[in-house]
């Protein structure tokens, strides 16, 4: 019989997720016009999906399927985050390619391919460096406030619309950002923009331009030849109308009036081109319009919504388009072709766009929609054709706005059920087999927080933008009052069981990024990008919580940090920190420059041990083995400048709990293994095909370490001898089938701590040893209690069985370990054990947090409540 567990329900947490603003996934590369074969890649790969906020952050999130996987329960889980300049938001995000004039076409971008441009109200456009983690250049749009930007198809030229009525094209060429060209100004906010449809430079250009030029060579006419024409773009502003745009000329050369209500101004703030030169806007009547672009006049339109429209996304295939805004409903208009027997010119129908469905997958406003894989609006006949036995991967749309979480939905288009396509179609959600917009199921991205666990001292902290809150948690109740699970000795009603003993707001320079507190609960440690302060706690009579700065630590940071890179200033921010079982050494990892720092903090003064950089050494050789996503150029002894466009970010650390091992990974799947009794580096770990969610020890075998993947995949790994113990290999295979699918990454592990030998005595449970180690893993809205019974060793099952019965499949091994998922609470934000028996579990439900925004929209209608 297990032993009891007592739960700590805490909903006291009062974090609050910021709202989601914007989405946006990478380009496809534009297809070449020479008739030259490029490197081909997989289409079964998934771009970046990137998520602006609304307090600034801007999160980068991943698919979380292995290479050559096409489908993955978990979907896109955050990889990074951003962290936004203090205070600010996100309005609007673009992806681009860095040089699309040498990107192989038919290949997915990864991160390093791409620059990140964003913009927030203000009249400063952000460039992002991605893989420092910071801002890496801001421009002025010359014309006041950002409303709109807009990347042209081939990544060379970025569209400002401005508050002074004129749009503006910034220059991308060659990875710079400066100013272009000028449009001429109206008298209107530029709400909304996109770019026309690209066409080839005609081949009488090219045939001109190499008979005057008799010098060019044949390389500069071949990338002459490869060169796509931007002819026009289309504008949504807040005077009622759209304008058309001739990009040679910068005039306008159309206009197109929308509705007005009682005499008021409608504002545009959506639009969207297709490739036929079809115009699609959406404005604050809640309207719905299709244009046509040669003539400029309206070919539909559709009342869809109750209000505003504030975003559009077209599918694919460029036959579908989700629309969607403050009444939280999506809307999908489908393409209706004419139908091919009717041959008669008096008796055919035109083809046209139907409103054919909507869902309501949010609870408030919709800000921002986004379609994987993207549309290109170019001409069929330049369009890559799929093979005929390929299988076709469901398109997926991302939606986001005011209720703070991602809702994915597999978006089909209707008419391709019914075509050759149909039978190899798959939902790369695993959802349900179904991957139509209206029948299919969604899935959502939880929202998660940084919340850290003292448990000496009983503290549980929560970090927000500027600030950390900490509570601490009373003691329970003796066992022998609890009656029934009930304690009967106070009034429920007046018991208190936590209390909070801190309140801290700090001067920051951009968001928080990374909080930890020991578990004795002397330090915390919390840092933005630029800046690491280090507090120390004590408990005044009253019994709050009083904390007093080290004001040296800083100095301290920079001195060191200034002697192993070469940036100017020094960035002493931390992007991750643990402190030893003990709590007297704190282990950093910086922000910008990659390094890992071990400070001791039991001396007057904290004082720096050691700096390790083997992250901050991008080459391709790490201990005689080949790391991924390297140069191929670099050898062991050349160290890449630290803090370089190419900088690497360290994502987790761990410590063993004997304080002998550390453990950090990076986002090249790295994990390096250093001894902190002789504070020296020890070995380099087997890459892992994914950089890990969670980096954890064992308590009762310090020297094993397992990491757990964000496809729920454990790998194990025996940090003293540098290798994957032989019960450790298969070990995936035994997991149950029901912990793999889960539909939330895995986000923590705890372990309970092992009772004394007079509990044990007191309740005759027999000492952990005789029995498997069982660890609670758990996710968002999940939790469940596995048993690590290494060597396998199956509960239950006699190794003659076993001789005869063969290899456990996954099935079998699920009903025999008999998991079960619990999902009463929901989201979890953190779990871990005060104690033996105590369990402390911070949920912070949907609900609370919804309950603190306006109300949401809603139009009452006769006879219905």
């Amino acid at each position: 019989m297990s032993r009891p567990v007592a739960v700590h329900r805490c909903r006291f947490v009062d974090y609050t997720p910021s709202p989601i603003t914007a989405l946006a996934f990478p380009p496809l590369p534009l297809p070449s016009l020479k008739g030259k074969k490029r490197e081909r890649d997989s289409k079964d790969k998934f771009g970046t999906l990137g998520v602006g906020h609304a307090n600034g952050n801007i999160d980068l999130l991943e698919w979380t399927a292995e290479e050559g996987e096409i489908q993955a329960s978990q979907a896109w889980q955050v990889r990074k985050t951003l962290p936004g300049p203090c205070p600010s938001k996100v309005d609007s995000l673009a992806f681009t390619l860095r040089y699309p004039d040498i990107f192989p076409s038919d290949t997915v971008p990864l991160c390093s391919d791409l620059r990140l441009f964003s913009s927030g109200g203000g009249s400063e456009l952000l460039e992002w460096d991605i893989s420092r983690s910071c801002v890496r250049r801001t421009i002025s749009s010359q014309g006041g406030a950002i409303w709109s930007i807009a990347a042209n198809p081939a990544s060379t030229l970025l569209a400002l619309g401005c508050e002074d009525g004129s749009v503006r094209l910034l220059s991308l060429v060659a990875d710079t950002l400066q100013h272009h060209r000028r449009f001429d100004r109206i008298k209107s906010r530029i709400l909304s923009i996109a770019w026309g449809p690209p066409t080839p430079r005609p081949p009488k250009q090219r045939t001109a331009k190499k008979t005057d030029n008799g010098t060019d060579s044949d390389e500069d006419s071949d990338d002459d030849e490869d060169e796509w024409i931007d002819t026009w773009l289309v504008t949504g502003g807040s005077d009622s109308s759209l304008r058309k745009w001739d990009v040679a000329t910068g005039r306008s050369t159309d206009r197109m009036g929308t509705d007005k209500m009682k005499g008021e101004r409608t504002l545009v703030w959506t639009v969207g081109v297709l490739a036929d030169g079809t115009i699609v806007s959406g404005d604050s009547l809640g309207t719905v319009k299709f244009w046509d672009s040669m003539t400029c006049t309206q070919t539909c339109s559709y009342p869809a919504h109750g209000a505003d429209v504030l975003c559009l996304a077209i599918g694919p295939e460029g036959t579908s388009v989700f629309s969607s805004g403050v009444d939280q409903k999506i809307v999908l208009f489908s393409y209706v072709p004419t139908a091919p027997e009717t041959s008669s010119v008096l008796t055919s129908a035109p083809a046209r766009w139907i409103q054919s469905g909507s869902r309501r997958v949010h609870s408030h406003d919709v800000r921002c929609l986004a379609v994987w894989p993207p549309y290109s609006p170019i001409p069929p006949s330049y369009k890559r054709k799929p093979s005929a036995n390929a299988t076709y991967i469901a398109p997926v749309l991302a939606s986001g706005g005011l209720d703070m979480s991602i809702a994915l939905t597999p978006a089909l288009p209707a008419s391709m059920t019914s075509s050759s396509i149909a039978p190899r179609v798959v939902n790369p959600l695993t959802t349900r087999v179904t991957t139509t917009f209206e029948d299919s199921y969604y899935r959502r991205i939880a929202y998660t927080a940084s919340v850290c666990v003292s448990r000496r001292a009983r503290l549980v902290a929560s970090m927000h933008e500027t600030g950390v809150n900490i509570w601490r948690v009373l003691g329970i109740p003796d066992s022998d009052v609890i009656v029934n699970g009930v304690d009967p000795s106070t009034d429920p009603e007046t018991r208190t069981s936590w209390e909070k003993v801190l309140e801290m707001d700090l001067n920051v320079r951009t968001n928080l990024i990374a909080s930890a507190l020991s578990d004795d609960g002397r330090w915390l440690v919390v840092s933005d990008l630029y800046e690491t302060k280090l507090f120390e706690l004590s408990f005044n009579p009253t019994g709050l919580l009083k904390s007093s700065r080290v004001r040296t630590f800083a100095s301290i940071l920079e001195n060191r940090i200034t002697a192993q890179s070469s940036q100017n200033p020094v960035s002493t921010g931390g992007s991750s920190f643990t402190f030893t079982p003990d709590s007297s050494k704190l282990i950093m990892a910086s922000a910008i420059t990659s390094l890992i720092l071990v400070i001791d903090l039991s001396s007057e003064a904290p004082t720096v041990l050691r700096t390790f950089n083997q992250h901050c050494n991008a080459g391709s050789i790490t201990s005689g083995r080949v790391v991924r996503g390297i140069n191929k150029g670099t050898s062991d002894d050349d160290e890449q400048s630290v803090g370089g466009i190419d900088s690497v970010a360290i994502m987790k650390i761990a410590v063993s709990p004997d304080g002998q091992w550390l453990a950090t990974s990076d986002d090249l799947c790295r994990i390096f293994i250093f001894n902190l009794d002789s504070i020296q580096h020890h070995t380099t770990l087997p890459s892992l095909p994914l950089p890990p969610n969670i980096l954890v020890f064992l308590p009762d075998n310090p020297q094993i370490l397992l990491a757990v993947l964000p496809n729920n995949t454990i790998h194990i790994f025996h940090v003293e001898h540098g290798e994957v113990p032989s019960w450790g290999r298969e070990f995936n295979s035994r997991l149950p089938k029901q912990f793999l699918s889960a539909p939330d990454p895995v986000i923590g592990v705890a372990f309970e701590p092992v009772p004394s030998s007079s509990d044990d005595e007191m309740t005759g449970i027999a000492p952990p040893s005789t029995k498997p180690k069982e660890a609670i893993f758990w996710g968002s809205s999940w939790l469940c209690k596995l048993e690590l019974d290494w060597e396998g060793k199956y509960t239950g099952q006699s190794r003659k069985r076993r001789r005869q019965t063969g290899p456990v499949a996954v099935g079998e091994m699920a009903s025999e370990r008999k998991l079960r998922m619990v999902t009463n609470y929901r989201p979890i934000l953190a779990l871990d054990f005060l104690g033996p028996g105590e369990l402390v579990l911070v949920e912070r439900p949907l609900t609370d947090v919804l309950s603190k925004l306006p109300p949401a929209f809603f139009k009452p209608k006769y006879g219905q409540t």
